[in-house]
């Protein structure tokens, strides 16, 4: 597994940088690659994803949530990761935002991009698209303020 950790600060309030992190179907306005977003139930969604030619397909799980503090996720098919965003009060109008995610190179291509720094570079490019779609919003475009809570450990 490889693991990235990025982070960037953005100037709303921690609610507002929250509220629309849960906006899935939002993301391919700001994430690079992603094509669609279908929230299939609260904790389910279907992705899209097109990255260097190649499309694929898969659902990835809302394992944990909390209003304000984080989301986080893990792929039920497809390539294998997982991740947590978490949310920071800097002030009343900065938020820091911090992705963490874990994932497997599959193919060769993958694996050199990893070696690279390319899928680090990409996250690095998706907070910044993040930073400028809610500061130019000024406001969430909706919000899913439930709650999820971890399965308990085995």
């Amino acid at each position: 597994m490889t693991t990235i950790e990025k982070s960037v600060d953005v100037h709303v309030p921690v609610s507002t940088a929250y509220n629309q992190w849960t906006q899935f179907e939002s993301f391919p306005a700001f994430m690079d690659g992603v094509e669609k977003i279908d929230q299939v139930t609260p904790t389910m969604t279907h992705w899209t994803t097109k990255i260097g030619g190649v499309v694929r397909e898969f659902d990835a799980e809302i394992t944990e949530q909390h209003a304000d503090e984080r989301v986080a996720w893990t792929t039920v098919d497809g390539p294998q990761q997982a991740g947590v965003v978490t949310f920071h009060r800097i002030d009343n109008d900065t938020t820091r935002v911090h992705l963490q995610m874990d994932y497997e190179p599959e193919t060769i291509t993958e694996k050199a991009g990893t070696a690279l720094g390319v899928v680090g570079h990409r996250i690095e490019g998706d907070l910044k698209r993040f930073k400028e779609f809610i500061e130019n919003r000024g406001t969430e475009t909706g919000a899913w303020r439930g709650d999820v809570t971890p399965p308990p450990q085995v």
